[in-house]
């Protein structure tokens, strides 16, 4: 690895007055040479953590929704609450937790790709590459680093362990953000194999759920060198006749079991109701400027992603934390913000709309093995018989009882063990 290390800050420095993509000045990336993987260090200045205390005391708000419940969006209480908190809420700490794992940029498809790299001490541990999503980062994957990479120290064996690669996707988080369009999920996918390659690698695993579950099968899709399997929390598998009875409109078809209907009715509820910010960023990311000028705009645009995981946020804020706490809400808002990465991230959704490669849910065609965890607040529970069928190889198969669409993020130990137990037949 090059003996180049810059902070965050640093690399702010760097960046010429016209506004650089990548986040490496070219000086610097030509002489440690186009391959060359350079630690990183999250260090932001006092004067924007100053900035976003102003502007969220600030805030402009709005009249109170007039309704009682969230059908009009996230309600003013619970923004409120979470700008109380915000007021207290330390960042430094954040950065300390990220700077504690090893954290690397790489120039890959000429973009500048930021990853955690957190070997296991056991050198067989199984190699395995972690995608986040959005409204996620790689604040979601923290809790099961030590679960993943350590696992006697929680209730594993060594045989369990696991060598994890988690990058940022590009646009997100410490990435660079492309000044092009055609990031999306198939070229994506092959930029992981590269990185795993370039660490490497030579036979490994991938995990992802929401976008990352699209980049994680594509993947799979490819079939690069030395991708044994992968796992996907939020799976693509719903039937051809399924996603056309719901882009109708239509009644759903006859037949359908107990789980199959209970799919049917979460991916029911979805499209009617809850797409609205995919619309938007699929169409039009770049009007969403207020995101960009209003950190409490972004929270509150973030956090209203899907019915269930919105309301599991409003009652953290509430006082009721389960899975969630209210620092681990505000860390990942903080992240977009202090970033400036609220509509390079929403880009994904329009290169994805415009280079199109399938329905978010529709199946692949995958060959190689798949093991699928559902979860039941995820924004649909998948059906054995529906995994059964998208997957060919499918070696491992689990309803679960508790978890939502952030699932290593509220249940990393439920989910640990679910990527232990998923990945041991390919070890």
């Amino acid at each position: 690895m090059s003996a180049l290390s810059l902070t965050r800050r640093e690399l702010l420095a760097a960046t010429t007055a016209a506004g650089a993509v990548s986040l490496f000045p070219r000086a610097l990336r030509a002489a440690a040479g186009p391959e060359a993987i350079h630690p990183f260090t999250i260090d932001f200045p006092d004067a924007d953590l100053a900035d976003l205390h102003r502007r969220i005391q600030a805030t402009k708000w709005p009249d109170k929704e007039q309704v009682p419940d969230t059908t009009q969006g996230v309600q003013l209480a619970t923004m409120q609450q979470m700008v109380q908190h915000w007021a207290n809420h330390d960042w430094r700490k954040v950065e300390a937790r990220l700077n504690a794992v090893p954290n690397f940029i790489t120039e890959i498809d000429g973009l500048d790709i930021h990853f955690i790299h957190v070997r296991s001490r056991h050198d067989d541990a199984l190699p395995m590459i972690v995608t986040h999503g959005w409204p996620g980062s790689i604040i979601e994957q923290l809790k099961i680093i030590g679960p993943l990479t350590d696992p006697e120290a929680y209730g594993g064996t060594a045989a369990d362990a696991f060598h994890l690669v988690i990058p940022s996707l590009p646009g997100y988080g410490f990435s660079g953000k492309p000044a092009a369009v055609g990031w999306n999920p198939p070229r994506i996918a092959k930029a992981w194999a590269v990185l795993m390659q370039r660490l490497g690698y030579t036979r490994y695993v991938a995990q992802g759920g929401d976008w990352g579950n699209a980049v994680t099968e594509f993947m799979a899709v490819q079939e690069p060198p030395g991708l044994l399997g992968i796992h996907t929390n939020m799976p693509a598998t719903v039937p051809a006749e399924i996603s056309k009875a719901l882009a109708a409109g239509s009644p759903p078809p006859a037949g359908l079991s107990p789980d199959e209907k209970h799919a049917w009715d979460q991916l029911d509820f979805f499209f009617k109701n809850g797409l609205g910010y995919a619309i938007e960023m699929n169409n039009r990311p770049q009007t969403l400027y207020a995101l960009a000028d209003s950190p409490v705009g972004l929270a509150a645009w973030m956090i209203d992603h899907d019915d269930r995981s919105q309301k599991l946020i409003a009652r953290a804020f509430a006082g009721r934390t389960e899975g969630l706490s209210k620092d681990d809400i505000l860390d990942n808002v903080t992240l977009y913000w202090l970033t400036n990465t609220a509509i390079s991230s929403a880009r994904l959704y329009w290169d994805n709309a415009h280079h199109p490669t399938g329905g978010f849910f529709d199946p692949r065609g995958i060959k190689i093995p798949v093991a699928v965890s559902a979860f039941p607040d995820e924004l649909y529970q998948a059906p054995r018989s529906w995994a059964e069928k998208a997957y060919a190889k499918l070696i491992h198969y689990n309803k679960l009882d508790k978890g939502g669409h952030f699932a290593a993020w509220e249940q990393p130990e439920i989910f640990s063990e679910e990527l232990r137990t998923a990945f041991r037949p390919l070890r």
